[in-house]
């Protein structure tokens, strides 16, 4: 399991998104990921484990040094995320709860498109990643969205950070839910 958060902000939302996602911890045990945007410095994101200590501890150091008015963040049992991408759509940062049990196929009809993927430790692909490539397969977000959706067997949630804003996303079968606030 595993749960993550976003912010918008016309102020520094780096404070806002260290809580949000800290907030999450109980959720995930082994990784932890914040990336923010803003129209001076661009990207910025930090990962890290959080198996041996605490969210807070691993992240301070991000939060006075990172600094956006568009952010995301999460927690995760399996994927190092959220990731930053740089495609078709330009450069955006997205991370993902969920699971696709249809990943192994997923992954190999994108492969024989003449692309490629990391592989973790284990051999398996980043889920993020492959949502991400699905996503770069359309013209645009909400089509590339719309396409990941209608592949995944499963369940897959997601926070899309670019530098117009943030694209939230609720699984098709709404099994995860997605709370947005103001």
């Amino acid at each position: 399991m595993g749960g993550f958060f976003g912010v918008v902000s016309k102020e520094d939302c780096v404070f806002d998104l260290f809580y949000g996602v800290d907030y999450h911890s109980h959720l995930g045990t082994r990784r932890a990921g914040m990336a923010v945007y803003s129209k001076e410095n661009g990207f910025d994101k930090a990962i890290h484990s959080i198996e041996n200590t605490q969210f807070r501890t691993k992240f301070t150091g991000e939060s006075n040094s990172m600094h956006g008015n568009y952010g995301i963040g999460c927690i995760s049992d399996y994927e190092a995320q959220p990731i930053h991408v740089r495609s078709r759509h330009g450069s955006f940062a997205i991370t993902t709860v969920g699971r696709i049990n249809n990943s192994a196929e997923l992954a190999e009809k994108i492969v024989s498109d003449h692309a490629h993927f990391f592989e973790m430790q284990n051999g398996e692909i980043n889920q993020t990643e492959l949502v991400a490539a699905m996503i770069n397969q359309k013209e645009n977000f909400i089509d590339g969205i719309k396409y990941a959706q209608e592949l995944i067997d499963g369940s897959m949630s997601m926070l899309i950070l670019t530098p117009k804003g943030i694209y939230a996303v609720r699984d098709k079968l709404g099994r995860t839910p997605v709370v947005i606030g103001k």
